[in-house]
C-alpha cells in the first residue's frame, strides 16, 4: 500500500499522514502533483481521509470496536467547519474532560479514533493556538503525546522536506518517498557498521538511530558489524565502548558481527574476480596511482594474464617483500566521468597483527570490497549510508553484480554537521593530546558520551535524527533547534532547586520570619507533582544574590519564591558599592502578581541546616570558526577559553542526587549532575536551552582551562575594548584628534569616560 498528498494539501490531511507511519502498513509519499491524498491498495484507490484511516488501522491492527468511534469521526469532520469561538471552546472542553481519566479516546491503546481527532485539531490553526493557552491540559498532553511520537516526526519531517523541495524548484526531490524501497514487513534487515577505531559521535548517532527505526518501523532486524579490515587503527577496546556508546542511546542491534568473520569468504571472492578477469593485481606507487586515476590513465598491469595476477596475489598473502608492492584493484573503468569507479583497490596488505585474527591474515579486503559483499551474505536487504558515499553507490551495485550476489537497495541521507563543530576523528585527538579537553567523554566533545555528559536526552536526539532523516541538503546545522527539542523533553520532569553564587553573597534579616528554622515540604516541579517533593528551611536570616540585592530599590515589595512577599527596609553598602547585609519585612498578605521581581533564596546554614558547596560549569565552542576547511590548522582556531566555574552554595536537597540526574536551579537554567570534583563540591554541567544566550560564544576572559592570549607588550591603550572580537582593525574615521561637533545640540556635554 502507499499513500499520495501534495505537501501543500489544504487542509492537510494530517491524519492519513500520521496513521500511515506509525502503523508502517504504506509508504508516504509527497508529490506536489498530486490533487487529492490517495491510498492505493491491491489496485483500488481511496481517497477520504476518514475511509484511509479506517483502513489503515484495520491493517495495522488498532483496536477499534468502541461504539463511540463513529461519534469521534464525524466530530472530526465538524471541527474543521466550525468558525465560532465558543462552538470551538465547547467542543475542546468535552475532549478535555474526556482525557482527564483517559490515556486514549477509546480504549487502553491508540486507534483509529485518537488519530482522525489528532489530524483535524493539528490542521486547525486556531485550534492549536487555543490549545497553547494551557486551559485545556488533559488534551494538550494527548495532543502533544500523539505528536512526539517517533512516526509523527517522520511525517512531519517528510512534509517539511517536502515543502523545501518544492520552494527549490527541485524536480527529482519534489516527489519525496519517505519509506524503503521495496521493503517488506518481517523481512527488512539493516545494518550499523561502525569502524572499531574510535568513539562514537553524534554523526554516528544518526546513522545508528535511522537503522534501528527502520528496523523497528518493519518489524525486521538490525545487524551491529564492526567493520575491521584494517588492523592499523582497530582496537578490541574500542568495540567494547562503542557498544557503550550505543547502549547510552538506547540502541541494541539484534545481532552482533564482524567483518573479520567472513576473511575467508571475502578472499574467495578475491580470487574470483580475478579468475573472472574483474580485478587485476598492481605495484604502481601510490602517490602515481593516483595521479593516473586523476587522469584516466590506464596502470602498465591493468592487462596482465590471470595466472600473473594470481601469483602476485599469493605473493601478497605471504606478506613478503615483493609481496607488500602490490594491491588488487578491481577492473571497473579507466576514465569513468565517476572517478570512484576508476580502478579501486579492493585488497591490500598489512602486516600487523589484527585484534581478532591474529597474524592469520597478510591481506585484508578494502572497505568498499568488504561492505557490499558482507551485506549481502548477511541479508541486509537496505543499506542505509550518508550521501557523501552517493558517487561510490555505483562501485556497491558493480561489486554485487560482478560476484553474482543477491542486491541491496541503498538508502542515503544527508551527513550530519554543526557549525563551530569537529567530527575528524585526527581533529578530536589533538585536543585529547594537547590537553585542551579531559577526555573523549568532555561535554565540550561532540562524541555520544560528552554530549549525554552535557545533558542532551537520547529522546531529544532520536526527535532530531528523525526530523533530519529524509534530508538530502549538506549543511550545517545550529546546535539551537536540538537544545530546544532537549528542552522540551527535560521541562516537564526535571525537578527544581536553588542554588545562589557564592560572590559577595547577601546576608538578609526578616522581620516576622520564623524564630527557629522550619521545614516544609515543597513540590519539586509546581506542574507535576509525580516529580516529588522537597523539603524547604524557612528561616528568619537568609541569603539573597548580590545581583538580586543591588536591583532592589528602598521600599521595594519583592516575592521571596515558594514564601511570600517582603519588603525591604534597609540596605547596608561598603565603600566599593558591595551590598554586605539587608532588612526585610515579610508581607505574607502582599500580592505576588503584583511584584516584579520573584527571588531565589536560601536559609542561613545551622548544623541541623546546612548548605551544600556546588560548582556550576558552563563551556564554550572549542574552536572559533563556524566550519573549518580542509586546509585550516585546527591550533588556529582554538578558542582561548572555553571552560567557566562558578562557586555557589545550592540547598540540602541535591545531595540525594544520582551522577546523570537531570535538573533546574530556578532562574538559572537546567543541569546535569555530574559527580563530586577533586575539591569536594558537587559539579554541575549547564544544558543548553536552545535560546540565544545559552548556545552564544562566550567571549568574556574568564578562568577556564584553556589559557587565554597573553597581551602584548604594546597593547592599545586603556580605551581598547579588552572583549575578544573576530571583527578587523580599522583605523579611527576621524584619527587620533578630538572629534569638533560645531552642530548645535541640547546634550549636555560630558568628560571622556576614558581620558586619563
Amino acid at each position: 500500500m502507499s499513500l499520495t498528498l501534495a505537501p501543500t494539501a489544504s487542509p492537510f490531511p494530517w491524519a492519513a499522514a500520521a496513521i500511515t507511519t506509525y502503523t508502517g502498513k504504506a509508504s508516504l509519499n509527497f508529490d506536489a502533483t498530486a490533487k487529492d491524498v490517495t491510498l492505493e491498495i491491491d489496485g483500488s484507490k481511496i481517497t477520504a481521509e476518514d475511509e484511509i484511516v479506517q483502513t489503515l488501522a484495520k491493517a495495522g491492527g488498532l483496536a477499534d470496536d468502541s461504539a463511540k468511534t463513529a461519534a469521534y469521526f464525524a466530530l472530526a469532520k465538524t471541527l474543521p467547519t466550525v468558525t465560532a469561538f465558543p462552538e470551538i471552546t465547547a467542543a475542546l472542553d468535552s475532549l478535555d474532560d474526556h482525557l482527564a481519566f483517559r490515556t486514549f479516546l477509546v480504549g487502553h491503546d491508540i486507534t483509529a479514533a485518537d488519530w482522525i481527532i489528532w489530524g483535524a485539531l493539528k490542521g486547525s490553526v486556531k485550534i492549536v493556538g487555543l490549545l497553547k493557552n494551557n486551559k485545556h491540559p488533559h488534551l494538550l498532553r494527548w495532543f502533544s503525546h500523539l505528536e512526539s511520537l517517533e512516526s509523527t516526526q517522520l511525517a512531519i519531517a517528510g512534509l517539511t522536506e517536502a515543502k523545501s523541495a518544492k520552494a527549490r524548484s527541485n524536480k527529482t526531490a519534489a516527489s519525496f518517498a519517505l519509506g524503503l524501497q521495496n521493503a517488506k514487513e518481517g523481512e527488512v534487515v539493516t545494518r550499523f557498521p561502525p569502524e572499531p577505531s574510535g568513539y562514537l559521535h553524534i554523526g554516528h548517532a544518526k546513522a545508528a538511530m535511522l537503522n534501528q527505526y527502520f528496523a523497528k518501523m518493519y518489524k525486521g532486524k538490525m545487524i551491529i558489524r564492526f567493520d575491521d579490515t584494517n588492523p592499523t587503527k582497530e582496537r578490541t577496546e574500542f568495540e567494547e565502548t562503542i557498544l557503550e556508546d550505543l547502549a547510552l542511546l538506547d540502541i541494541h542491534g539484534d545481532m552482533l558481527t564482524h567483518t573479520s568473520d567472513y576473511f575467508d569468504q571475502l578472499y574467495d571472492y578475491a580470487l574470483q574476480a580475478i579468475k573472472s578477469g574483474k580485478a587485476y593485481a598492481d605495484d604502481t606507487e601510490q602517490e602515481q596511482m593516483r595521479k593516473e586515476r586523476f587522469d584516466g590513465i590506464a596502470s602498465k598491469h591493468r592487462d596482465d594474464s590471470v595466472e600473473d595476477n594470481l601469483k602476485h596475489f599469493a605473493e601478497m598473502t605471504t606478506g613478503s617483500t615483493e609481496g607488500i608492492r602490490w594491491c588488487i584493484r578491481a577492473k571497473m573503468s579507466v576514465d569513468n566521468p565517476n572517478k570512484a569507479l576508476r580502478d579501486p583497490v579492493i585488497y591490500r596488505t598489512n602486516l600487523l597483527p589484527h585484534h581478532r585474527t591474529g597474524s592469520k591474515w597478510k591481506v585484508y579486503p578494502t572497505y568498499d570490497f568488504a561492505c557490499p559483499i558482507v551485506d549481502s551474505l548477511e541479508g541486509v536487504t537496505h543499506a542505509l549510508r550518508t550521501n557523501e558515499y552517493r558517487d561510490r553507490n555505483p562501485q556497491y551495485h558493480w561489486m554485487i553484480e560482478a560476484l553474482g550476489l543477491r542486491p541491496v537497495h541503498i538508502w542515503d541521507f544527508s551527513r550530519l554537521n554543526f557549525i563551530y563543530t569537529l567530527l575528524s576523528k585526527r581533529k578530536l585527538h589533538w585536543f585529547v593530546n594537547t590537553g585542551l579537553v579531559r577526555g573523549w567523554d568532555d561535554p565540550r566533545f561532540p562524541t555520544v558520551r560528552g554530549i549525554r555528559r552535557r545533558g542532551l536526552t537520547v529522546e531529544a536526539l532520536r526527535q532530531f535524527m528523525l526530523a533530519q532523516g529524509p534530508s538530502q541538503a549538506i549543511v550545517s546545522l545550529e546546535w539551537d533547534s536540538l537544545w530546544t527539542l532537549n528542552k522540551k523533553v527535560i521541562d516537564p520532569v526535571a525537578p527544581r532547586f536553588w542554588a545562589l553564587s557564592e560572590t559577595n553573597l547577601v546576608p538578609v534579616t526578616i522581620t516576622g520570619g520564623p524564630q527557629e528554622p522550619e521545614v516544609k515540604s515543597q513540590p519539586k516541579h509546581k506542574k507535576n507533582p509525580e516529580v516529588g517533593e522537597k523539603q524547604t528551611v524557612y528561616s528568619s536570616q537568609i541569603f539573597l544574590e548580590q545581583e538580586d540585592a543591588i536591583s532592589f530599590d528602598d521600599q521595594e515589595e519583592v516575592t521571596l519564591m515558594d514564601w511570600g512577599n517582603a519588603v525591604v527596609r534597609s540596605k547596608t553598602v561598603n565603600d566599593a558599592g558591595v551590598i554586605t547585609a539587608i532588612a526585610m519585612d515579610l508581607h505574607l498578605d502582599g500580592d505576588f502578581r503584583k511584584t516584579k521581581k520573584k527571588i531565589t533564596w536560601l536559609a542561613q546554614p545551622t548544623p541541623a541546616h546546612g548548605l551544600v558547596d556546588v560548582t556550576l560549569l558552563d563551556y564554550d565552542y572549542l574552536i572559533t570558526k563556524k566550519k573549518l576547511e580542509e586546509a585550516d590548522e585546527v591550533k588556529d582556531f582554538v578558542t582561548p577559553v572555553t571552560e567557566f566555574r562558578e562557586a555557589a552554595r545550592a540547598d540540602a536537597n541535591v545531595r540525594a542526587l544520582k551522577k546523570g540526574d537531570i535538573i533546574q536551579f530556578e532562574r538559572k537554567g537546567y543541569y546535569i549532575f555530574d559527580g563530586t570534583g577533586a575539591d569536594d563540591r558537587l559539579e554541575f554541567i549547564r544544558i543548553p536551552d536552545g535560546r540565544a544566550a545559552s548556545i552564544a560564544s562566550k567571549a568574556a576572559p574568564q578562568t577556564g582551562t584553556a589559557t587565554p592570549a597573553a597581551v602584548a607588550k604594546d597593547a592599545p591603550a586603556a580605551e581598547e575594548a579588552p572583549a575578544v572580537s573576530k571583527m578587523y582593525k580599522v583605523a579611527k574615521v576621524y584619527g587620533d584628534e578630538e572629534l569638533q561637533t560645531p552642530a548645535e545640540t541640547k546634550m549636555y556635554k560630558v568628560k571622556n569616560v576614558y581620558a586619563a
